[in-house]
């Protein structure tokens, strides 16, 4: 047996939560879970990115908001992981693994203009959204309320930062 192998059945046998989901639910919404909390890590990275370089003259409001986003985006992570094991799934481990599943894009620039920014996180917003119902889908599926009904208030949230972004992204 393989190391990789081993840790998969050790994995099972000790972290394997019991559900009445079924295992084609835990493997097809738990993996979902982790697609989407890499993409919820990857935004919150990115907001922030953007709050600590944000410049002028509208640098306080935007400062302000994007750390304000930050911190809710982030407040998703914890629930997301929880909700994986609670169904019998694993989730992410590091760095490295974020990276391999994540779908939102980074942005390495040295420097971005304000209104970039916000229309970035913005089209990442809807995009987030995107995932979400399909994440959403795929649980009504497998009829997984639970994680459905988490959705739902993410969704919410994440549409109320999308119509907050495009305002302030928005020409004059």
């Amino acid at each position: 047996m393989t190391e990789q192998t081993l840790g998969k059945v050790q994995s099972s046998r000790f972290l394997g939560t019991p559900s009445d989901l079924g295992e084609a639910a835990t493997r097809d919404i738990s993996g979902a879970l982790g697609a989407l909390l890499a993409d919820v890590f990857a935004l919150y990275l990115k907001t922030k990115n953007f709050h600590w370089h944000m410049s002028g003259p509208s640098f306080r409001d935007y400062h302000l908001l994007l750390d304000e986003q930050a911190t809710e985006i982030f407040a998703m992570t914890d629930p997301i992981a929880e909700r994986a094991r609670k169904i019998g799934g694993n989730t992410i481990r590091s760095i490295s693994d974020i990276a391999g599943r994540q779908r939102l894009l980074d942005n390495n620039e040295a420097f971005v203009e304000p209104q970039d920014m916000l229309a970035e996180l913005h089209g990442d917003t809807k995009q987030l959204v995107a995932e979400m119902r399909r994440v959403h889908e795929l649980c009504d599926e497998h009829s997984d309320i639970a994680t459905a009904s988490l959705l739902e208030v993410w969704i919410d949230e994440s549409e109320r930062r999308g119509w907050f972004l495009w305002e302030c992204s928005r020409s004059r």
